[in-house]
């Protein structure tokens, strides 16, 4: 513990953390998102959301990776109390960290391609048609896929292999801060494009005729579920950086920082994308298509639009990277706290093994595109990205927070000891009646809505086999939370 690294700045914890955050979630689904839910009426509720879901989650796995100065693989079992089933949880954070990549790389791997695509000239003076068919051929070409998914893999780890302040740090730095540029270069270019003030007016100011015609409640859980997932929250992918954190600040204030920077990150993407589908008479709520089909023919038809595309895949490339890395580091890290191993041979072993392990999601598009887990018109894909989307990061989140104030767990007097030590804003002591009742129902409230969205039009068997995986997942998580051993409790958890 004595030899564990540590930020080398306040400003590198801050910028890595809110990049861990930054992901194609803010980028690719929050402006369709937006533009599916009528704009600002729907940016109001995120924001509101983020604050009372996200934020407090943020704070108890924050302090947990500091507190432990360990990796989800060990935080647990060191702070538990003896007897208690609270190291199990681990697995949680293990198997969503590796699921969450084994289709999150190859998203990132499409990202650099339409980089590469754009910059090289490849959209200009295409059709529609033949734009939109270069989204299919890339699906349908198991070869390019890896290619670029393993491209993605190789550079991530080689990042990791630096080192926590060589190359995680250094370089997460010099990408958060080449994305805010790029945005800010990419924002003043979409200003200037005529008819995008309409778009600016979607986006800015609140539309009671949508309200009415979407329904408040579709709106209000929408902006829930946006808020809650969009910080990667539950895995331990922040806690890891927590336990490379010192003392001096509190871990409250720096959180609300890492939440400003990944909302307005959001918050400009959909300065970028929505007021440029207004310009170019394209339906901002065109869904997870806007990007890769919808975007490209906008900038096809745009003046310098080889450029500001090459830009914006550019940017949601960083984007994509910077979660990457940051989860990469974890995954490393498991290895290199649990069984001794060296950075070198963690890295080096987990790349090989997630170059393996992508394989069935890159797959799953063309050689097996037959295989429909989750019902008609579904792929492996779908499957990995609920496994985690929609059970691991909401059950997680649950576990960190009950930890962090149940008397069986870690306790509320050391999680407050942990979180407010430093200087900056503290966590108040009348928020734990919050954390410990309300806020775990409205994350399974979240967790059951996420299965009835899912299966509420599909086949009975699927219905009948996925909650009952549901209820056995919310089965061994109570066993573990409420399981208390008689007479051997820490004293020092009141």
């Amino acid at each position: 513990m004595a030899n564990r690294e540590r930020f080398t700045s306040r400003l590198g914890f801050i910028l890595v953390s809110a990049g861990c955050a930054v992901g194609l979630g803010n980028v690719w689904k929050f402006p369709y998102m937006c533009g599916q839910n009528g704009g600002a009426i729907f940016i109001l509720f995120y924001l509101a959301f983020l604050l009372i879901l996200g934020l407090p989650i943020m704070v108890c796995e924050f302090s947990v990776g500091r507190g432990s100065q360990k990796s989800t693989a060990s935080s647990f079992k060191l702070l538990q109390p003896e007897g208690t089933k609270w190291n199990r949880m681990k697995w949680i954070g293990i198997l969503g960290c590796y699921l969450l990549m084994m289709f999150y790389t190859m998203v990132g791997g499409w990202m650099i391609y339409y980089c590469f695509l754009t910059a090289s000239g490849k959209f200009v003076g295409k059709s529609p048609d033949l734009i939109d068919a270069e989204f299919g051929n890339m699906l349908a070409d198991p070869k390019t896929m890896m290619f670029w998914t393993i491209v993605t893999i190789v550079l991530a780890f080689g990042i990791c292999l630096l080192g926590m302040n060589r190359g995680v740090e250094k370089i997460t730095k010099g990408m958060m801060i080449c994305l805010f540029l790029l945005m800010g270069v990419l924002v003043i270019n979409t200003i200037t494009l005529p008819g995008a003030a309409e778009g600016f007016k979607f986006y800015l100011v609140p539309n009671m005729e949508v309200v009415k015609e979407k329904g408040i409640g579709t709106i209000i859980f929408g902006a829930m579920s946006q808020a809650f997932f969009t910080l990667s929250l539950g895995i331990g992918a922040m806690a890891i950086f927590g336990s490379y954190l010192d003392k001096d600040r509190s871990i409250p204030g720096e959180a609300v920082h890492i939440c400003i920077l990944d909302t307005l990150v959001a918050l400009m993407a959909g300065m970028i994308v929505i007021p440029s589908c207004f310009a170019f008479n394209v339906n901002p709520g065109a869904g997870p298509r806007l990007v890769f089909i919808t975007l490209p023919n906008v900038f096809a038809n745009m003046p310098g639009g080889r450029i500001w595309g090459t830009l914006f895949f550019l940017f949601l490339s960083f984007a994509a990277l910077t979660t990457i890395i940051a989860v990469f580091e974890n995954i490393s890290s498991y290895a290199m706290d649990n069984l001794g191993w060296s950075r070198k041979k963690s890295v080096i072993v987990n790349l090989v093994a997630m170059c393996f392990l992508t394989i069935p999601c890159v797959l799953g598009f063309n050689v097996l595109k037959g295989f429909e887990p989750l019902g008609p018109g579904t792929n492996i894909m779908d499957l990995e990205d609920f496994l985690v989307s929609s059970n691991l990061l909401p059950l997680g989140s649950v576990v960190y927070l009950m930890f962090c104030v149940r008397k069986n767990g870690w306790g509320w007097d050391n999680f407050l000891k942990e979180a407010n030590a430093g200087k900056g804003l503290k966590f108040s002591t009348k928020l734990r009646g919050y954390l410990t009742y309300v806020l775990p129902v409205a994350v399974v409230v979240i967790y059951l809505k996420g299965y009835y969205d899912m299966f509420a039009n599909k086949s009975t068997t699927l219905l009948i086999f996925w909650m009952c995986f549901a209820v056995a997942m919310l089965a061994w998580i109570g066993y573990s939370v409420f399981y208390t051993p008689k007479n051997k409790l820490q004293s020092n958890n009141k």
